[in-house]
């Protein structure tokens, strides 16, 4: 029991490790990547850097209450960014939608993916304690 327990920590350990081990700081991000998230997010605040695979991640915060994370390639070009908003501010089509399609559901949770310039609007709904998480275009339509 003893040797099954301290092998299970150990994997904890190590796999908690990897997780992490992609962290990197800021003076280890490439300038050009620096540069255009710094004239994209002029306000960002407790900033977090990851390099998942060939691309750059970044966690921040504007303004203390909206968190962002952004995705640059390695020669500075800015993939898509996510930001937190309320459902107020959303699309009057993508409240519509809901409406129709999931009547006796409450939105619940928001987030405006923006991909090459184009929005899309991950809205989380639930009902109880069942939740569904939806993908819809400015217009309203269901991804």
């Amino acid at each position: 029991m003893k040797t099954r327990t301290i092998k299970l920590i150990a994997v904890f350990i190590f796999g908690a490790g990897t997780i992490f081990a992609q962290d990197i700081p800021q003076s280890e991000v490439p300038s050009v990547v620096l540069n255009t998230f710094k004239k994209e997010f002029p306000k960002a605040s407790d900033i977090e850097w990851e390099k998942k695979g060939e691309q750059y991640n970044v966690e921040f915060e504007i303004e203390w209450y909206k968190d962002y994370e952004a995705w640059f390639s390695a020669d500075g070009k800015m993939v898509r960014y996510t930001e937190e908003i309320s459902d107020s501010d959303l699309p009057k089509a993508v409240k519509d939608a809901i409406k129709k399609l999931y009547p006796d559901y409450r939105i619940d949770d928001v987030k405006k993916i923006v991909t090459d310039g184009v929005p899309t609007y991950k809205v989380e709904i639930e009902k109880g304690h069942e939740e569904l998480d939806l993908i819809f275009s400015r217009d309203g339509k269901l991804i």
